[in-house]
């Protein structure tokens, strides 16, 4: 994939999951310092997560700092006022934004976390599996867990699941028709799972209390 394409891939990634934390930070009524906090980790804590299980120190984030500016930036855009107000006057634009904002990082950042690991020279299905899926997963809980909220990768239908089966169809693909059409075939495939997985409301089996 040209280097173009994934900075590109990235960013779009990168504006999405902080997007979708700035938001939760919104719900939670914090202050601007609180709710670009909750932007910049939703957008790169995943990424730091894979680069330390990887042994890449220290993480990209610090390397290359533009993609958590570029998180910041957003989280504050998010908490203008008048971006607030279109959010209250209209709740259900709030879920279906925060729907495509976080499915959409999902996929991205599932995908990426392969592709940095399969660079790295790493093939074991297991490890690529593994880090794909934490990519995806780790900044949305790091979020909840900083807003006091159960993760929601452990309570909503069907999420880590979609990362999970994107990641797998990734790794299968990958070393037979390259990186470019593996990463959009696993991250489209994260995304309509999760748009699925909402309009059909497929849930997990979970603990009830009688």
């Amino acid at each position: 994939m040209p280097a173009w394409l994934l900075f590109t891939v990235e960013i779009v990634g990168t504006v999405a999951f902080a997007v979708s934390g700035a938001m939760v930070g919104l719900k939670r009524e914090m202050d601007i310092f609180g709710i670009a906090i909750l932007g910049l980790v939703t957008a790169v804590g995943g990424g730091a997560i894979r680069d330390l299980v990887l042994g890449i120190t220290p993480p990209n984030t610090f390397r290359n700092p533009i993609y958590a500016l570029i998180a910041v930036a957003v989280s504050v855009i998010v908490f203008l006022p008048f971006v607030r107000r279109a959010f209250q006057r209209v709740h259900r634009l709030y879920d279906l934004l925060m729907l495509v904002m976080d499915s959409l990082g999902l996929g991205i950042f599932t995908v990426i976390g392969i592709r940095t690991a399969y660079d790295a020279g790493h093939r074991g299905w297991f490890l690529l599996i593994f880090v794909g899926v934490i990519t995806g997963v780790g900044g949305g809980i790091l979020r909840d867990v900083l807003a006091g909220q159960t993760p929601y990768v452990f309570v909503k239908h069907f999420y880590a699941c979609a990362s999970l089966i994107g990641a797998a169809v990734c790794v299968a693909l990958i070393g037979n028709v390259g990186e470019a059409v593996a990463m959009t075939v696993g991250a489209s495939l994260v995304v309509v799972l999760r748009f699925l997985a909402a309009h059909f409301r497929w849930e997990l089996p979970k603990a009830t209390h009688k």
